[in-house]
């Protein structure tokens, strides 16, 4: 029986990332007595001290071990902590040596959705991909940048080390840990149970670009803007460095560093983010949409927004546009 741990963290947590694993693993518990097997999963909530937890002031949850007196474990769960980031981590940095020892004893460990942070504050995540929600890459990359953040997966899976994507995209996560321990036929019912699409693998469809300007180089930002004004134009990195009068190797990485972004990927965001709202509000087909953001070859501007979208023009009108017509 595998004995799982999810931890109650102080400071402001998502409850559905705690209650959540907790009620997923007890129901393939009871789905397994339903079938005359034995329960697969010991699950308790493992917080630093036996102190209740009091969420948004209302939600109280207590935790039934703590990590002085839990000893042993096989699969720790992170839940999501919002919040000042600093802030959080510094709450609950006791659990840090706690998981990071538990891993070296063989334990696997899971973060769900920002939880992530948490995660990559113990080390565990140095030199490895992890997911988080798309809203907080920006600043997962600036707080964490020797971990390799892959912000448009679902899941990540690296030695031991899981990591999920933003908001309920966590219960994906469970479904892949329950067919790893169970079996495919396991995590194809609580699928149907809890009503999860099954084998999601991309959170793409989901973000929305909005440029990282919270940095500290002013011409960038100035170029940032100016991109965003006029992205039906035309832009080239030579017009823009030449614009604000740096060289172009500089300028590129000038804007790398501040937006995480090249100069052609920045580009290409905000085209295709003005192209996704227009599909989620008008009518217009593909190739009005196509000229208004300022393409005008019709292979690079599908084979852009699936690039990041991970989904087709159409796809994605016929996803979030009620009056959608086939184009």
């Amino acid at each position: 029986m595998k004995h799982i741990s999810v931890l109650v963290p102080r400071g402001d947590v998502a409850l559905g990332t705690i209650e959540g694993p907790f009620k997923f693993f007890s129901f393939v518990n009871d789905f397994l007595a339903a079938m005359g097997r034995p329960p697969a999963f010991k699950i308790q909530l493992v917080g630093i001290t036996p102190e209740v937890q009091r969420y948004a002031g209302v939600f109280a949850v207590t935790p039934e071990e703590t990590i002085e007196t839990l000893h042993k474990t096989d699969l720790v769960i992170i839940p999501a902590v919002n919040g000042d980031r600093d802030t959080v981590i510094e709450a609950n940095k006791a659990f840090f040596p706690w998981i990071s020892s538990q891993h070296k004893n063989g334990a696997e460990v899971a973060s769900l959705c920002v939880g992530a942070f948490l995660l990559a504050a113990t080390g565990l995540l140095a030199g490895r991909n992890c997911t988080t929600h798309w809203m907080s890459a920006a600043d997962f990359k600036r707080m964490f940048p020797d971990v390799n953040l892959m912000d448009d997966r679902v899941i990540t899976d690296e030695n031991r080390v899981y990591t999920s994507g933003g908001a309920n995209s966590f219960w994906n996560l469970l479904v892949y840990l329950i067919e790893k321990y169970i079996d495919r036929e396991m995590a194809i019912y609580t699928t149907k149970f809890f009503m999860i699409e099954i084998d999601r693998n991309t959170q793409s469809p989901f973000i929305m670009f909005s440029g990282q300007k919270e940095h500290e180089d002013d011409v960038i930002r100035k170029a940032q803007d100016y991109i965003e004004k006029r992205f039906q134009d035309k832009i080239t990195v030579d017009q823009l460095s030449d614009m604000f009068a740096i060289g172009r190797r500089s300028f590129e990485r000038r804007f790398k560093k501040a937006t995480s972004n090249s100069v052609v990927e920045y580009i290409q965001r905000v085209k295709i983010e003005a192209a996704k709202k227009s599909f989620e509000v008008t009518r217009k087909n593909v190739t009005e949409l196509m000229y208004e953001v300022g393409y005008t070859d019709t292979k690079a501007f599908r084979s852009t927004f699936k690039k990041i979208t991970g989904l087709s023009p159409i796809e994605y009108r016929n996803k979030y546009n009620k009056s959608a017509i086939t184009a």
